[in-house]
């Protein structure tokens, strides 16, 4: 009885502290939106000069990226002029600095606050249930892995014997096999959950022969960044874990996607990525083949991508340096965003697009870009369907998952709904980072709202 009466208090004071900090976060949110307005309209001219200055850095720091020789030097200059001028106008603001630095740490408390008042962090995504319907164990399980992918975490963390030790059969690939073959061969052995610890790519080749035998897939985040694990919310850090999916599971079906009948996991980018990932150097030196390699990409000497596709608008689009097409839609509010989706069943098709040309577009694209406002660039396009198609003169270089390839045209893309049964753990988070993002500004000042008067918002609301 005693104990009974304790849990009862402390779900009291837990749900009073929620609804504490939702109050705090919406007063701190309007204290800065008042506060700003009233303490820096006296120096109007300083806080429209400063945001303009750190556009002009941004721009500057794109061209001092896509330009040689002397053009690349002066941009490198402008940029160090633009954030002297920035840290000079602040620091030598009469008090405006100071409101400046409590403006954003009223602004940081607020959002510290709203997160706690409506658990939107990562400890409460892994709190949930997982999402999947309760399996039972594998009766033939089989585990495919590469020992050199991700820098040879399989060897690292001793899956062969962690197999044998659960009774997973390990099949390690040797060079010169078919990863495909291989798969099948498990599944004519009788397998009827087959996984792969490996990368992206690999995942998806093996994903095609579940796919096409209707036998459980595992994923094992054993490659180098793992997206598709990612995504599907499994703990990336915990390798040897990821096999307790061959045991007491959760199942669910995900879509896949295929590009002239080759199966993706993630998605395949076309133009300048494309090309940055074809370098052989690409692989040892990512950053460096990049930096080099964007003066000929995106410079104005570039010359245009012959890759031809229809728009949302229905407006034959040409030449666009970017293009995505993903299995089921990322969140894009950045090009960071591209590493995480929400979703892996929606039955669509994610389509991003940028045009980007001359030094005009190539400013609004990095502004755009920087305040997390990629819809608001003109030549942005971004859009869902289930099919998708691209047109070119001549074979196009592409990155698939992450891998090189060479694609004779048209490339016809195709979303493949509920196409394959993914089994999970029980202790894996089951979501990705996307799904902490709340579904709107709007949604999140209705669930502090909410939570003020003591109603609590469940962060399932938001994930379906």
């Amino acid at each position: 009885m005693t104990t009974t009466s304790t849990t009862e208090s402390t779900s009291e004071r837990l749900e009073l502290r929620r609804r504490l900090a939702a109050i705090g976060a919406l007063a701190l949110g309007a204290t800065a939106l008042v506060a700003g307005t009233i303490g820096l309209a006296g120096d109007v001219a300083r806080v429209f000069v400063v945001p303009l200055l750190l556009l002009v850095a941004i721009a500057a720091a794109w061209m001092a990226a896509t330009r040689k020789g002397p053009v690349r030097m002066m941009a490198a200059i402008a940029v160090a002029l633009a954030l002297v001028l920035v840290l000079v106008l602040v620091v030598t603001a009469s008090g405006q600095g100071l409101v400046l630095l409590l403006l954003a740490a009223v602004v940081a408390a607020s959002t510290a606050l709203t997160r706690y008042a409506l658990r939107r962090d990562p400890a409460q995504l892994k709190a949930l249930d997982t999402p999947g319907d309760p399996v039972g164990p594998a009766r033939h399980a089989v585990l495919i892995m590469n020992l050199k992918s991700g820098g040879g975490k399989a060897e690292r963390f001793s899956l062969v014997d962690e197999c044998r030790a659960r009774g997973i059969e390990p099949v390690v690939l040797q060079p010169g096999d078919d990863m495909v073959v291989l798969a099948q061969e498990a599944i004519d052995r009788g397998a009827d959950v087959i996984g792969m610890a490996g990368g992206d790519g690999s995942q998806a080749l093996v994903a095609s022969v579940a796919m096409a035998a209707d036998v459980a897939l595992v994923c094992i985040p054993a490659g180098t960044r793992n997206h598709f694990a990612l995504d599907l919310g499994l703990d990336r850090d915990d390798v040897v874990g990821a096999l307790d999916a061959f045991g007491d599971a959760v199942e669910r079906r995900i879509d896949l996607a295929e590009v002239n009948g080759r199966v993706f996991v993630n998605n395949v980018s076309l133009g300048v990525y494309a090309k940055v990932v074809q370098a052989p150097e690409y692989r040892d030196a990512k950053g460096q083949t990049t930096a080099a390699m964007l003066p000929e990409l995106l410079g104005p000497e570039a010359p245009p991508f012959d890759l031809h596709f229809t728009g949302p608008d229905g407006e034959q689009r040409d030449g666009a340096q970017i293009i995505q097409v993903s299995n089921n839609p990322y969140v894009l509010t950045s090009m960071a965003g591209f590493g995480s989706r929400a979703r892996l069943d929606t039955g669509q098709l994610g389509i991003a697009a940028a045009e980007v040309r001359g030094g005009a577009d190539v400013a609004a694209f990095v502004a755009a870009e920087s305040a997390g406002r990629l819809a608001r660039f003109p030549g942005w396009s971004e859009w869902s369907a289930p099919t998708f198609t691209v047109a070119s003169g001549s074979p196009v270089e592409a990155g698939v998952d992450g891998e090189a390839l060479l694609l004779d045209p048209p490339l016809a893309f195709r979303l493949l709904p509920g196409a394959v049964r993914i089994r999970l753990p029980h202790h894996a988070p089951g979501y990705s980072p996307a799904a902490l993002l709340p579904p709107s500004r709007w949604w999140t000042l209705r669930a502090l709202l909410r939570a003020a008067v003591g109603r609590a918002t469940p962060i399932e609301e938001s994930l379906r």
